[in-house]
C-alpha cells in the first residue's frame, strides 16, 4: 500500500476580480495556505512519478502528494503557476478539448456560473420548472414535483436547490432540452456573450504549452467534456481518440502514458478497456479517498480541496493522519 493523495482543483481566483464573485472557488490566499499546509506534510510528486510506482520501477516517498488541476481555466497560468514555480513544485493541469479550441463554454461552466450570479437559487430552480415546461409537447418528461424529488438532494458541499439546478441541467433531461434550458438562463444571467466569458475563463492552446515548457503536466479531460459513461463504446473510443490527439498537439509528439481525468468522474467498463490501446496509463476519478493502491492505475481516488486545511499552522488533518497510517508499523 501506498499513502498517496491526489488533491483536485478548479478555480483559483481573487474572487473580488472576477466577473462572477459568487463562484465557488479557491482564493488566492486560501490556496497559498494551502500550500503550506500541503509542504509542511506531504512530498509533492508528479504523475510521471506516480505511473512508475504504478509500474513497479520506484518506491513513492511516504506522505506523498499529487496536485490535479481540472478544466482548462486561465486561472491555473495566471494564479497557480507561478505559486508552484516559485516553491519548485509539480501540478497537473488537465483542460477538455472544446474549451481550448473551440473557445465555447461549456455546459458545466454555464451551469456555475447561473448559479454564482442568480440572487435566489430557489427561484432559481423554480424558473429551470418552468422553462421545462415548453419542452412537454415535445419531449415526456416527468412531473416537475418528481423531478425535483429525485434531484433536490443536498451533497457534501451544496443545497439541495444547488444540486437539483446542477443535476437536472447536466444530466437529468434529455440533451436537447437541457442545453436549451442552460443557453437561456445563461443568457438571462452571465452578463456577457459567451465568446467573452470563454476568453476570460480558458487557456489556450499556447497557455497550455507554456505550462509544459514550465516542467508542469498536461494530460486529458475528454474532448466535448461529457460523461463518458452515458456514451456507447464507439463514442467513447471517438472521445478518446479526440483527446489523445489534442495532447499530441500541446506536446509535440504522440500522446503515450497520458493521463485521463474523467469528466465529472464518470466511467465505465469500456472506458478501462479502450484507454490502454490509445496511450493512456493513469485515470483520475472523483471517489473521495486516498489512491493508496496503484494496482487499478485508471481508477485512481482524489481528495477535494475542500476537504485539507487551508493554513500551513493547522493541525493535521483527518486524511493527512490517514495517510500517515498507511504503511507505519502495527
Amino acid at each position: 500500500m501506498t499513502a498517496l493523495t491526489i488533491v483536485m482543483y478548479h478555480y483559483v481566483r481573487d474572487r473580488a476580480r472576477s466577473r462572477y464573485p459568487g463562484l465557488k472557488v479557491r482564493s488566492v490566499e486560501e490556496f497559498e495556505g494551502q500550500l503550506d499546509y500541503l509542504t509542511r506534510h506531504y512530498r509533492v510528486v508528479s504523475s510521471r512519478e506516480v505511473l512508475a510506482a504504478a509500474r513497479g520501477q520506484r518506491t513513492l516517498p511516504p506522505l506523498a502528494c499529487l496536485l490535479t488541476f481540472d478544466d482548462g481555466f486561465l486561472d491555473h497560468t495566471a494564479t497557480v503557476l507561478p505559486r508552484l514555480l516559485a516553491r519548485g513544485l509539480t501540478g497537473s493541469f488537465y483542460a477538455p478539448v472544446a474549451a481550448v479550441e473551440g473557445r465555447r463554454v461549456l455546459d458545466t461552466h454555464k451551469i456555475q456560473i447561473i448559479l454564482a450570479a442568480a440572487p435566489d437559487v430557489a427561484r432559481l430552480a423554480r424558473r429551470v420548472l418552468e422553462l421545462l415546461e415548453g419542452f412537454r409537447g415535445e419531449w415526456e418528461l416527468p412531473a416537475a414535483d418528481t423531478l425535483y424529488r429525485q434531484y433536490a438532494r443536498a451533497s457534501r458541499f451544496d443545497s439541495g436547490d444547488v444540486i437539483f439546478v446542477k443535476r437536472v441541467l447536466q444530466r437529468g433531461l434529455p440533451e436537447p432540452v437541457r442545453a436549451a434550458i442552460t443557453s437561456r438562463l445563461f443568457a438571462e444571467h452571465a452578463g456577457a456573450d459567451e465568446a467573452t466569458v470563454a476568453r476570460e475563463l480558458y487557456m489556450d492552446l499556447a497557455e497550455l504549452r507554456t505550462l509544459v515548457r514550465a516542467g508542469m503536466e498536461v494530460g486529458g479531460h475528454g474532448a466535448e467534456h461529457v460523461w463518458l459513461d452515458s456514451l456507447p463504446r464507439a463514442e467513447q473510443a471517438r472521445e478518446i481518440e479526440l483527446t489523445a490527439a489534442f495532447l499530441a498537439r500541446v506536446h509535440g509528439r504522440p500522446a503515450t502514458d497520458w493521463v485521463m481525468c474523467y469528466p465529472f468522474g464518470a466511467y465505465n467498463a469500456d472506458t478501462l478497456d479502450l484507454l490502454p490501446a490509445a496511450g493512456c496509463a493513469l485515470g483520475l476519478t472523483t471517489r473521495v479517498d486516498l489512491a493508496s493502491d496503484l494496482r487499478a492505475p485508471l481508477e485512481l481516488a482524489r481528495l477535494d480541496t475542500n476537504d485539507l486545511p487551508l493554513s500551513g499552522d493547522a493541525p493535521a488533518g483527518e486524511w493527512t493522519r490517514r495517510a500517515a497510517a498507511v504503511g507505519a508499523p502495527a
